[in-house]
């Protein structure tokens, strides 16, 4: 019970059951990503949207497809696929406030940094 309210409510941690609902009546599938997110389509391709497989978050979306969620490519990279240059690193989503996190060197948040004690107060004495 206290999963159908939350899915009822809450949109952060998953599809809502309007989302489901407004997929299941008027979505038309499009594809799939290498990480399980799905895309669809409504009939007319006026809106376009994306169920994440997990945590909602928009920098899980590769850029192929983020390209044809905004617009910006006609067709899906299923049908027509993004041609990717030798130089191009792969996708990775943004890390910042996980474990994964970029900490720079000193930072405290890292474990092999020990706090500096031989901070000493300015006085104006």
């Amino acid at each position: 019970m206290a999963g159908l309210l939350k899915r009822l409510v809450t949109w952060w941690d998953g599809t809502s059951i309007g989302t489901s609902l407004w997929t299941r009546r008027f979505g038309t599938w499009v594809g799939e990503d290498e990480d399980g997110n799905v895309y669809y389509r409504n009939a007319d391709d006026t809106r376009r949207w994306v169920i994440y497989a997990g945590d909602n978050d928009a920098t899980r979306v590769v850029p192929d497809w983020y390209g044809w969620l905004h617009f910006t490519f006609p067709k899906p990279p299923t049908e027509a696929p993004i041609a990717h240059k030798s130089w191009e690193k792969p996708h990775h989503p943004n890390l910042t406030g996980s474990e994964g996190a970029f900490l720079r060197q000193g930072s405290l948040r890292r474990g092999d940094v020990t706090p500096q004690s031989d901070y000493e107060a300015w006085n104006p004495e």
